[in-house]
């Protein structure tokens, strides 16, 4: 496996699609990069030298803010919406969805796994009974 900026890239897809494995490289980042390396985008990783891989680095770490570094400035960013009370950091707070997405019936994957207020078992809803009663009586 070719390394890149600390990432193992696979040796069997194409080296157009096999650089977005890098955190902050997506497929229209990859076309500059490869024009400038003078790399087809056609062409498998294991086909590659490490003159070529060098070439990529360079131009990737010249060219765009990828991994830890981009890691760190999204995360400043959202501490800071977060410092200044704004709507945004709000919504990054509660881990809701933050641009006008509506959440009554959707937004699952934000807010997690479903929680069924109401609805209970039947065994559930014997024990619920059995507690109210037993409060009651004392």
């Amino acid at each position: 496996m070719v390394r890149i900026i600390g990432v193992d890239i696979p040796n069997d897809k194409r080296v157009d699609i096999a650089l977005t494995y890098l955190y902050g490289v997506g497929r229209t980042n990859v076309i500059p990069i490869l024009l400038e390396a003078g790399i087809e985008s056609s062409r498998r990783v294991k086909t590659l030298t490490d003159e070529e891989v060098g070439r990529i680095a360079k131009i990737i770490e010249k060219q765009a803010m990828v991994e830890g570094d981009l890691r760190r400035k999204i995360g400043d960013n959202i501490k800071r919406l977060r410092d200044i009370g704004s709507y945004r950091g709000l919504r990054h707070g509660k881990k809701l969805p933050l641009r006008g997405q509506r959440t009554r019936s959707n937004a699952r994957t934000k807010r997690g796994k479903r929680v069924t207020i109401g609805a209970l078992k039947k065994d559930d809803r014997a024990k619920v009974a059995e507690k109210t009663t037993d409060e009651a009586k004392k």
